[in-house]
């Protein structure tokens, strides 16, 4: 039996809750929050749905809802049941791990520095982190043992040793399992370790650095050359940090999506001090924008898992509900969390790094080979073509209203971006704002070079812009007489989304509308958005050359000082080009002979 919509939102309560959609065999597809229960429910059922959410829905047998006191109370629960049920349609964080820490002890006289996975509820010693990973806990621990040879063998061992290990063979423990350094210095280098670790390592570099010109005042000049080592040592470390004196805890979230790929970036801040990222490329079952998606992202982090919550969280992107999902933070953690996009000063630094590996982690995702290989052949099918295509070209056209228009040429093959045979073209002659004439010389340039034996001839030929750009695309070969290479025209939607795209195969009337999830459209999609993003770029470097280059530097006799004066009396280039001879020699340090000069060259 059909699930009854109708007469299930008549019921439906107007209060906060959650709801949970269920299948034929009862498990649970998602779950979700509403301020307000029956006007969210109902979105599902009367509104215009994209392609998955209309799988979701059709699946539906079973909604089942609970009531909550608050919005805030839902989001927590939402974020329970998802823990939980994992369901298929929700944003699912695959590893649950909690972050790992580093753990020094009270309860020891030579104290180890330790990795621990999580921080236990007994108060015996200091919790240092959380770091993002194992691997950056295990770094920072070599490091420490290697500056300040902090031992790392367990209790049980340290107990019965009778002479040095390995460790202190290669100076990296001083030994205090055998009584080579006594307590007060071995606490002392441990302090100097735990410091560093707390990002004050030029505080530790400077009491060093008082304690060796000590040691040489004193000619011991043994101890002086360690403390010189580890002096260099800090400073080595420091040029690696990412260090801000201004300091500050937070972890900051980068989102960074192409079609059929999506990275989340998280950046753990403690102190001022980058200690690591991880990167997430989770599920978008329901083709949510990248906002919500952000924002459902960072409520499972923290609420669907046992985590340390920072004062700040900082995210790339403004993501709805960010009240109640600081709310929510505040009341789980037991201090005011703040959550914000706009920062500026290191916070905006933090962000722009998290959204450099964001992009750096998803272009690797997209240049996976067998990802790619996986996305020619589908493209191959959906084109009918005998033999997968080993080059595909895409051209697009960018101007500012016909000003400074530049073309882009854009070469994909097997093993994803041919950055080496990417080129743009200057288009001139054409009147402003003609793409079709832009489209039309640029292919006519591109294919006669290639008749002279310059360049590859690509398999696949795609122009942006649809059915115009196709037919001056194939009326350009036409006039070249170029056979034997696949056109392809990419139409955007009438909602101009990712995923609407029409193409043009060959001709006007052949079409096709590919699913949103087709790997065959993500590599077109691809490509299409790098022949985009280089096009832009062309043509902006071209418009700010010509806009920061003046007409007036052409003139012989014209000076640096005499265009500063000319500037200056007409304020600007524009109202020199209106002034008349006589209004141009009123200028200081212009005669009527140069302004007879200056007004032929701009005038003719």
């Amino acid at each position: 039996m059909s699930f009854d919509s109708r007469q299930f939102l008549a019921n439906v309560s107007e209060a906060p809750g959650v709801y949970r959609m269920l299948d034929e065999q009862g498990d649970t597809l998602y779950v979700g929050k509403a301020r307000r229960l029956r006007a969210r429910l109902a979105s599902y059922f009367r509104g215009a749905l994209n392609t998955k959410t209309q799988a979701l829905v059709g699946r539906i047998h079973d909604v089942q809802v609970t009531v909550t006191n608050s919005e805030t109370e839902a989001l927590l629960l939402e974020q329970t049941l998802i823990k939980e049920l994992r369901p298929p349609y929700n944003i699912l964080l695959r590893d649950d791990k909690s972050y790992p820490f580093i753990f020094v002890t009270d309860r020891h006289p030579y104290p180890a520095l330790e990795y621990k996975r999580a921080r236990a509820r007994r108060d015996d010693g200091r919790y240092l982190g959380p770091y993002p990973s194992s691997g950056a806990v295990r770094e920072s621990l070599s490091l420490m043992q290697r500056i300040f040879r902090i031992r790392n063998c367990e209790d049980s061992i340290f107990a019965h040793r009778t002479r040095p290990c390995l460790q202190y063979q290669i100076h990296r423990c001083s030994a205090p399992c055998v009584g080579y350094i006594n307590q007060e210095d071995y606490r002392r280098d441990l302090e100097h370790a735990v410091q560093c670790l707390e990002g004050k390592s030029e505080q530790v570099t400077s009491e060093l650095t008082r304690e060796m010109e000590a040691a040489s005042e004193a000619l011991a000049f043994e101890d002086a050359a360690r403390l010189r080592d580890q002096i260099q040592q800090l400073r080595q470390l420091q040029q690696r940090q990412f260090v801000d004196t201004a300091g500050g805890d937070a972890d900051v979230f980068a989102l960074a999506s192409r079609p059929g790929a999506l990275c989340i970036s998280v950046l753990t801040m403690r102190q001022g001090r980058l200690l690591g990222a991880r990167h997430h490329a989770p599920a978008n079952g329901l083709d949510l924008p990248e906002d919500a998606l952000l924002g459902d992202f960072v409520s499972q982090f923290y609420l669907g898992q046992a985590r340390e919550i920072p004062g700040e969280v900082i995210v790339s992107h403004p993501v709805p509900d960010a009240g109640l999902i600081a709310s929510a933070l505040s009341e789980r953690a037991g201090k005011r969390i703040r959550l914000t996009d706009q920062v500026r000063g290191h916070r905006a630094q933090w962000r722009e790094l998290a959204r450099t590996n964001a992009e750096q982690q998803l272009a690797g995702q997209l240049a996976n080979q067998s990802q790619l290989a996986k996305r020619f052949e589908a493209l191959r099918e959906t084109l009918s073509l005998q033999d997968v295509p080993r080059r595909l070209e895409c051209y697009d056209i960018s101007h500012s209203h016909g000003e400074a228009t530049v073309a882009s040429c854009v070469v994909f093959d097997i093993n994803g971006p041919r950055k080496s045979d990417y080129r743009r073209f200057n288009i001139e002659g054409v009147a402003a704002g003609d793409d079709y004439a832009a489209m039309r010389q640029v292919l006519i340039r591109r294919f006669k070079r290639l008749a002279d034996g310059e360049g590859e001839r690509p398999d696949i030929l795609i122009v942006d812009g649809g059915k115009g750009q196709l037919n001056m695309a194939r009326e350009a070969f036409a006039e070249l007489g170029v056979t034997g290479v696949v056109l392809l025209g990419v139409a955007k939607g009438t909602t101009r989304k990712a995923g609407l795209e029409t193409l043009y195969v060959e001709t006007v009337d052949n079409s096709l509308d590919l699913e949103g999830a087709s790997p065959a459209l993500h590599l077109i999609q691809h490509i299409r958005d790098e022949s985009h993003r280089f096009a832009i770029a062309g043509h902006r470097a071209r418009r700010d050359k010509t806009r920061r280059t003046s007409t007036l530097q052409e003139i012989p006799g014209v000076g640096p000082r005499r265009r500063r004066e000319l500037l200056r009396f007409f304020g600007g280039l524009h109202g020199v080009k209106q002034a008349s001879r006589e209004e141009l020699a009123k200028v200081p340090g212009i005669s009527a002979t140069m302004a007879e000069t200056i007004h032929r060259a701009l005038h003719g």
